[in-house]
Order: structure tokens, then C-alpha cells, then sequence
């Protein structure tokens, strides 16, 4: 407090007219006799009245008083956004890494996925590529477009399903969605779009020739 003052709730603040020193006077008391008054919301007081320097490193993650839980408060919030922020570009990061790293050592192979005939238009067909691991969907527009995406949620890998007559995939762990001729997320928690998987065609073959890992 101002002035070296540390406040004590036990002290009065109004003492009687017979309290030495105020003898004879009559009614308010000059300001000079009470002891400063604080808003209680505005007022650190810890139980034992130390100072706070003088508290245990514990009582500043508990408080007990208006002040210094607000404290806690924006303390804590400012935690959580610095480290979602952190993981967010961590994130990013990696992926642009991974990116860079098949970009040096090649793109993964060619790989017939299907003939033409044996997809109808608005149907798809799974398959899988660049591993056995790794499964993906090929999608039929139109007679003549034809468009490849991992089948990997980019919210927590959840298998996502193709719904061609919604014009979109559907994740049904946690509703998401993402348009199924660009795979971008249009609904619910994902925020990254679905791997895609370039695409070629030779005479009536649809062949994988690359992935391609987005952010946005």
C-alpha cells in the first residue's frame, strides 16, 4: 500500500469520542483520525495479513480474494492462447516440413487406381496409395472429372464417407464435412482440407501419380 500502510481489518476504523486524543470533539472526526478505507474488491488481504511477498508460492495459483483470482484468471487464459498458438504453427510447420521432405526425395509412384468403366458418375471407389496403409477415395463428377482424396479426417483420423448426393465427405465421429470436388472443410471441427491425390489419365486408366498435403 501507498506509504508503507499495510491495512488490518481487525483495527477500528472509528474510534469512540473518548479515545484518547479525541476528547471534547463533537461530531464527524477530522479525516486524519480513521485509518485509510479500501474497495474490498480492489484490496489483496491474505488470511495471516503478511505481505504478499511474504506468501507461500502456492496461494498465487489459489487466491481467496476478487483481485488476484482475476489475476489467476487472464493469467491462465493468456497460457492457453500461447500454447494453442504454439501448436497451431507447430503444426503448420510440420506440414509444410513433410511437404519439403517428399519434394527432395521424389514424389511417390504411379499407380493405376481403376478403368474408367468401373465407376459410375457420383459414386466412389476406395482404394489405397502411396501405402497399403494409407486409404483413399476416388470420385467420379462427372463422365469426365474424376477427383482422389485420403479418406484420413484431418480432425482426430476418423474415416471420413463420401456423400456425392450432399456434394460432400462426411466424418461421422465428430460431423464433420468437406466439399467433395476440393476436399475443403465446410462443417464442424476440421480446419485443414483432406490430403488430395493427384491424378492422371491414360486412355480409359485412372492413375495416382502424387499426393498433395494443404493447409488451407
Amino acid at each position: 500500500m501507498a506509504g508503507g500502510f499495510t491495512p488490518d481489518p481487525r483495527r477500528p476504523l472509528d474510534p469512540a469520542i473518548n479515545t484518547p486524543g479525541r476528547e471534547g470533539l463533537t461530531g464527524t472526526a477530522p479525516a486524519d483520525r480513521y485509518a485509510p478505507v479500501f474497495d474490498r474488491e480492489q484490496v489483496t488481504v491474505a488470511p495471516d495479513f503478511a505481505p504478499l511477498d511474504a506468501q507461500p508460492a502456492w496461494r498465487q495459483d489459489f487466491p481467496i480474494d476478487w483481485p488476484q483470482d482475476l489475476y489467476v484468471e487472464r493469467r491462465d487464459f493468456m497460457k492457453f492462447m500461447v500454447l494453442t498458438s504454439a501448436a497451431f504453427t507447430f503444426g503448420q510447420v510440420w506440414i509444410g516440413i513433410q511437404n519439403w521432405s517428399r519434394r527432395r526425395s521424389g514424389q511417390p509412384p504411379m499407380q493405376r487406381i481403376a478403368a474408367m468403366d468401373d465407376i459410375a458418375v457420383g459414386a466412389a471407389l476406395g482404394f489405397t496409395y502411396p501405402h497399403e496403409h494409407e486409404p483413399c477415395l476416388l470420385v467420379r463428377l462427372t463422365p469426365s472429372e474424376f477427383v482422389a482424396f485420403g479418406q484420413t479426417c484431418t480432425h482426430l483420423s476418423c474415416a471420413v464417407v463420401p456423400r456425392p448426393e450432399e456434394g460432400s465427405f462426411y466424418c461421422p465421429c465428430h460431423e464433420g464435412r468437406f466439399d467433395l470436388r476440393t476436399g475443403v472443410p465446410t462443417a464442424g471441427p476440421p480446419r485443414r482440407p483432406l490430403t488430395r491425390v493427384l491424378l492422371e489419365r491414360r486412355g480409359r486408366d485412372i492413375y495416382a501419380i502424387g499426393i498433395e498435403e494443404r493447409t488451407t
